[in-house]
């Protein structure tokens, strides 16, 4: 029954930036992995980034590697995903989910519950 609120995504130019955040309506937000996903139209859902409970251990997908950071803040339930040098190809919904585990994973079906999605648009 956690309930996960992404922030509104956006339209930025290639080379750009942006910067999404998820909070989640739980009061054992650091019990939980954090995860970032993504969905192109007529793509499978993709793997960007994952983050530890305490914070300190973080993976990312190949794709994503050297332009995007994932962070959190366990004091304000909130986990973030900063999209730096960004690409048209990285044009998705975005979605954030939890994993009721200690241990990260890459899998779509190692997290639940999800985020709601939200819009990021990339120009050339």
């Amino acid at each position: 029954q956690v309930q996960l609120v992404e922030s509104e995504g956006g339209l930025v130019q290639a080379g750009g930036s942006l910067r999404l955040s998820c909070t989640a309506s739980t009061r054992t937000f650091s019990t939980y992995v954090m995860g970032w996903f993504r969905q192109a139209p007529g793509k499978e859902r993709e793997f960007v980034a994952t983050i530890s409970r305490s914070g300190s251990l973080t993976a990312f997908g190949d794709s994503v590697k050297g332009r995007f950071t994932i962070s959190r803040d366990n004091a304000k339930n909130t986990v973030y995903l900063q999209m730096n040098s960004l690409k048209p190809e990285d044009t998705a919904v975005y979605y954030c989910a939890a994993r009721d585990s200690p241990v990260l994973s890459t899998n779509v079906g190692g997290y639940g519950p999800w985020g709601q999605g939200t819009q990021v648009t990339v120009s050339a």
